[in-house]
């Protein structure tokens, strides 16, 4: 009975008695683990800003507009590369050690449900993958180049990124926060609660914005067809 005891335990995560049987430690620190993941957004980031500041056909992009651009250009990195890894070895993740693993076992200790391929986090983390990822890059492009859709990606993006981070709070919320050490300050509160707090502060903003956007184009070609039936 003991040796069961000490089996359920020999991982990081939360519930203590969670069994992952095939668990392998990470040999990557915390401090790689976030250096990589922050450098290479860092790295998006400073890019497309860099990117985002070149004039094109309708003139330089306002700072509002860049850094909008800048964040789905990160998106489109952390959902297709991050969470699409997650997407596609899941069921092997605990057991592995490639990088991307590791990051994975290391951010399982705010929110273990990802250490045992929760339903809910493996089919929203595909969704998020398959279709936010490649989204946000294409809306990157639609912002460079003007295109009259860019406004449109930005909304639904965004919609579907406020969706699943609000299923993901909720889902946990109703779980008890049983997967993560309620009130510890690095894997709840930075790793479960301000990672994902993102993806709904930031979301909100976009879609007030979209809704503004697209909401002044309507009311141009509403008021541009009336002159034209009063002219007629």
């Amino acid at each position: 009975m003991e040796s069961t005891s000490k089996h359920q335990v020999a991982h990081p995560f939360w519930p203590r008695d969670l069994s992952i049987p095939n668990y392998v430690p990470n040999d990557r620190s915390m401090s790689e683990i976030l250096t990589f993941l922050f450098s290479v957004s860092g790295v998006f980031l400073l890019a497309t800003w860099g990117i985002t500041g070149r004039e094109n056909a309708s003139g330089r992009l306002g700072v509002w507009r860049r850094l909008a651009v800048c964040w789905f250009a990160v998106c489109g990195f952390i959902h297709g590369v991050i969470e699409g890894w997650f997407s596609l070895y899941y069921e092997v993740i605990p057991a592995d050690q490639s990088f991307l693993s590791q990051l994975w076992k290391e951010y399982s200790k705010g929110d273990s449900r990802y250490a045992i391929a929760d339903n809910f986090t493996v089919c929203m983390e595909t969704i998020t993958a398959w279709l936010w990822g490649p989204f946000s890059f294409w809306a990157v492009y639609a912002f460079l180049t003007n295109k009259p859709y860019r406004f449109v990606l930005q909304l639904i993006i965004s919609l579907g990124q406020l969706y699943g981070a609000v299923l993901y709070f909720y889902t946990e919320h109703r779980d008890g926060y049983a997967h993560s050490e309620m009130g510890h300050p690095i894997y709840f509160w930075f790793y479960f609660v301000f990672l994902n707090a993102l993806w709904v502060i930031i979301p909100l903003v976009l879609i007030v914005d979209a809704w503004g956007q697209l909401s002044g184009a309507q009311a141009l070609t509403d008021n541009a067809r009336s002159h034209k039936s009063k002219r007629t």
